[in-house]
């Protein structure tokens, strides 16, 4: 007879408290540069999750909301520039960056830290 000491998938908090769903964000943020939607389907996840998290988790929401609305502002400057021929390098730049705050993000959270500094507009 051995007990299984797994948590019941249906106690949500436990996932919440280890930063499942914030893990999940930053694998959609991700694959949102293949994808474009799932980054907002992320959005919409660490702006649902958020309220009931731990403060080391509600750090990293935070995160990957400002990852979002600063990583769409970067690329809009850079679509508006290409113009003129400096917009592929803010677009490189944005996309660069994008990924750089994923992976910080990733790491901090297998860490179980919040991110450094999460109001931050660079990594």
């Amino acid at each position: 007879m051995t007990q299984d000491l797994s948590p019941d998938p249906s106690d949500k908090s436990a996932t919440q408290q280890h930063g499942g769903n914030a893990r999940i964000i930053y694998i959609l943020y991700l694959v949102s540069l293949v994808v474009g939607i799932t980054a907002l389907v992320g959005l919409v996840m660490a702006y649902v999750y958020r309220s009931e998290a731990t403060d080391c988790v509600k750090a990293h929401y935070s995160w990957q909301i400002r990852t979002f609305w600063i990583g769409l502002l970067y690329t809009l400057l850079g679509a508006l520039l290409t113009g003129i021929g400096v917009g592929f390098l803010i677009l490189l730049f944005a996309v660069i960056w994008f990924i750089v705050r994923c992976v910080k993000g990733l790491q901090c959270l297998e860490r179980r830290e919040a991110p450094a500094n999460p109001g931050s507009w660079l990594f």
